[in-house]
């Protein structure tokens, strides 16, 4: 995401479409969260090992290209123009993501994201261009594993937490911290500096991407920084409007609440018939009398506390008195 060379270089198609097939990995991964998210389908790509295997590749796509292109801006010496500049663009794009799911999950809202770990690794990255080689091989390589030995839970605080030494994480739906994604971009660095010293870079510059494929991909990874910001709300905006008028956003709240419902009940009444009659009432009476709003509303009012209150009585009565 950091620009790839001076304009008076000819970019390396390579670069843009490797960013390219990261964007569209990005994009997919998405969709699938927002389906599960949703209700359209039934598992939960952020518990499933595979997807969980393929959003951390997305994100190390990420960041090592982060490393690359700051040695390929910058190998005759930092522009610190061009470079702050950049900065300043995805710093802004990565405020607009806190903003935005700050607005729509204050308690997990993205604090320090992607983009946010790909502005702070650009500044951090510069002190490593003209360092050596192999010290920053090793580096590299102590910073992705050190996680692996190192956690205490005052890394799980929220202040903390993006460093990365936590013994459990924080809740937020995207977290990029420095131990261990900055040892990648550093990675990136060590091997972009390596093909510069041989031909490895010389032949990948003589690669066109001639192919509609190619070239599909070099334009979107050229854009990278504009899709990734926009995809998730227009992906999010779009199914859930599909979700509200095919009944599935109702659907998922009602199974969302029963589950909720019954687990809780579960911890002070063993009885699960009991449970699933009086969770399946409870569910009734709000629904009809469009109790959601309220029950939802994580500062109710008095009289709304007083109204679910009474609700969860008469069912409790009304199931209690069953022959």
């Amino acid at each position: 995401m950091i620009a790839l060379s001076p304009a008076s270089r000819p970019r390396i198609a390579a670069i843009d479409i490797a960013r390219g097939v990261a964007i569209v990995a990005m994009i997919v991964y998405h969709f699938a969260w927002d389906l599960a998210f949703l209700g359209f389908v039934d598992f939960d790509p952020t518990q499933s090992l595979p997807w969980i295997v393929f959003q951390k590749a997305i994100v190390g796509s990420f960041i090592f290209l982060t490393g690359v292109s700051l040695v390929l801006a910058h190998r005759a010496g930092i522009r610190w123009r061009p470079f702050w500049k950049r900065f300043a663009l995805i710093a802004g794009a990565a405020i607009l993501v806190s903003l935005g799911t700050y607005a729509f999950s204050g308690e997990h809202f993205v604090y320090f994201g992607v983009l946010h770990a790909i502005a702070i690794f650009s500044v951090l990255g510069l002190a490593f261009l003209r360092a050596p080689l192999p010290l920053v091989g090793a580096l590299a390589l102590v910073i992705i594993v050190l996680p692996l030995f190192v956690a205490s839970p005052v890394f799980g605080e929220r202040v903390w937490s993006w460093i990365g030494l936590w013994d459990v994480p924080p809740p937020t739906e995207d977290l990029v911290p420095v131990f261990p994604w900055f040892g990648v971009t550093l990675g990136g660095i060590a091997a972009a500096r390596w093909a510069l010293a041989g031909d490895v870079a010389t032949r990948l510059a003589r690669f066109q991407g001639r192919s509609s494929v190619s070239r599909v991909l070099s334009r979107l990874g050229r854009w990278s920084l504009v899709i990734y910001v926009v995809h998730q709300p227009v992906l999010i905006g779009v199914l859930s409007g599909v979700a509200m008028l095919s009944g599935v956003s109702d659907a998922r709240r009602a199974d969302n609440f029963l589950a909720s419902c019954e687990a809780s009940c579960g911890q002070s009444a063993p009885d699960q018939n009991y449970c699933t009659a009086y969770c399946a009432c409870s569910l009734d009476r709000v629904e009809a009398g469009n109790l959601w709003a309220s029950l939802e509303n994580p500062q109710r009012t008095d009289e709304e506390n007083m109204a679910l209150t009474e609700l969860t009585n008469q069912c409790a009565a009304e199931v209690l008195g069953r022959p």
